[in-house]
């Protein structure tokens, strides 16, 4: 066996990207969005690890589980996706995949990677965790730090202490995100780092030094994972096995990081520096810095113009958005929602967020076009007594066999074949056919074709909300 294939790799898919509102939300966080080159970062992380050679173990909420098993598709068949009930925050998270990696007596090298980072050097990258791996088998939690580029005060960082044999350095201290100020100083002490997040550890290693650090965290995820559920879902032409742990001893897990929960106390971590471009992505600003700028500083993805214009960043995919005469905004247009915002104020659009949930705004968490199992949907328009839908069916996806109490739908194709079960019959539908689904008729729509389906739906009724479904059969587990 070979140092590479020693190494199973476990990406942390939790996190709701706040601070990338209105793109990234709740329902659909930024590690799932199409964001660069239209992959999105966890497409991207899950390309960086494929030289570990081995099946990949994601940590991800359950509301996003067949996001998650979209993006393994058929390249990382046979990884495993462990569930939380709820997020716990990192500490929990890695004690879950420490714990499922080791049910069966082994205790692999683990490496953990959030799921929404950005590291375009994907040789550099592998290059520098092999350098951790001497360190990880003789006991070390190993974790990575970015060589600074600048003093930033949106990252935590690490002072490097003494050089290791193994040839990694002694951890001296963890710095929280210092104030500007600070972070200066500290990029001209010259042995700090960017705290990535990314570690690299045996399982027991982990396991025994939460069981130091943080031992209710860790009976509390033992408990979760004493006989977790398993079920095992196709996905583009794979197969991804989902693990859920026991939910009520999960719940009962207090959230906290694991710098500290373990990194912080430990006295055997290691940290080997990381010298290529690196970003979290964790800010428009941060998001802004992936595109090239033009000689007044301006930068535009989509269908943006400036004019005048300096240090405005557009993010316009959907339609025409001009800027005139406009100075350091960041403007993120999405078909329901609008941002404009100072770039200063950057770090603040978490409390955007939190205002419109206050409010009970729906686009706080919800996009318009919302995924599902079988592929997506698009609430076009709504008004009194209807609402249109663009919806979306993969080839070879159903929807569950439903009725509703309170609408009707009329169903028109607009590309593919769609193949309808209404009541007591099943019919083909061709491009420019449709069809009409009453009040309590139970129906089914499948795609059977191996070309995408398209139709448009009119909802017609007293009620319109998507809690009118009364599921009798599905092939996603969502019939209680």
């Amino acid at each position: 066996m070979t140092l590479d294939t020693a190494i199973t790799p476990v990406i942390l898919c939790g996190g709701s990207g706040t601070r990338l509102w209105p793109l990234s939300r709740q329902s659909f966080p930024k590690q799932f969005v199409p964001l660069i080159g239209n992959q999105s970062l966890l497409q991207l992380t899950l390309g960086r690890l494929a030289w570990c050679g081995q099946p990949v173990t994601c940590v991800a909420a359950e509301e996003h589980r067949f996001l998650v098993a979209d993006a393994l598709g058929s390249q990382f068949a046979g990884s495993q996706v462990v569930l939380e009930p709820a997020g716990r925050n990192t500490a929990a998270a890695m004690a879950l995949a420490a714990l499922h990696a080791s049910a069966a007596g082994a205790d692999p090298l683990l490496l953990f990677c959030p799921a929404d980072h950005h590291i375009p050097d994907a040789t550099a990258f592998a290059t520098t965790i092999r350098q951790g791996i001497s360190a990880a088998r003789a006991g070390a939690i190993v974790t990575y730090g970015v060589v600074p580029s600048f003093p930033s005060s949106a990252y935590g960082y690490i002072e490097q202490g003494t050089d290791r044999a193994d040839g990694s350095h002694r951890v001296a201290r963890f710095i929280e995100k210092p104030a500007p100020a600070a972070a200066q100083a500290l990029l001209l002490q010259g042995s700090v780092l960017w705290n990535a997040g990314i570690f690299l550890t045996r399982a027991s290693v982990l396991l025994a030094a939460l069981r130091q650090h943080a031992l209710d965290i860790l009976q509390a995820c033992e408990q979760a994972m004493a006989s977790p559920g398993k079920e095992k879902v196709s996905s583009g032409g794979g197969a991804v096995a989902f693990v859920r742990p026991a939910a009520e001893a999960f719940l009962a897990c207090r959230s906290q990081s694991i710098d500290y929960a373990v990194m912080e106390p430990h006295d055997n971590v290691a940290v080997v520096p990381f010298q290529g471009q690196w970003s979290d992505v964790g800010s428009w600003n941060a998001v802004a810095e992936l595109s090239p700028a033009d000689s007044d500083g301006n930068r535009i993805t989509g269908q943006g113009h400036s004019l005048h214009s300096r240090n405005t960043y557009i993010h316009a995919p959907g339609r025409t958005v001009v800027a005139l005469g406009t100075q350091d905004l960041l403007i993120i247009d999405t078909p329901d929602a609008l941002l404009v915002a100072n770039r200063n104020h950057a770090e603040q659009v978490k409390d955007v967020v939190a205002h419109l949930s206050a409010q009970k705004i729906p686009q706080a968490a919800v996009h318009r076009r919302v995924a599902r199992p079988w592929g997506w949907y698009d609430s076009v328009d709504i008004g009194e007594r209807f609402q249109v839908k663009r919806i979306g069916v993969k080839p070879g996806a159903s929807l569950s066999l439903q009725k509703h109490h309170h609408r009707a739908e009329h169903w028109i194709v607009v590309q593919g074949t769609a193949e309808v079960t209404r009541g007591q019959e099943t019919y083909l539908l061709s491009e420019n056919q449709s069809t009409y689904i009453p009040i309590g008729e139970v129906h089914r729509l499948h795609n059977p074709g191996k070309l995408d389906l398209e139709m448009i739906e009119v909802q017609s009724g007293s009620y319109l909300g998507e809690d009118d479904i009364v599921r009798l059969e599905d092939t996603y587990g969502r019939v209680k």
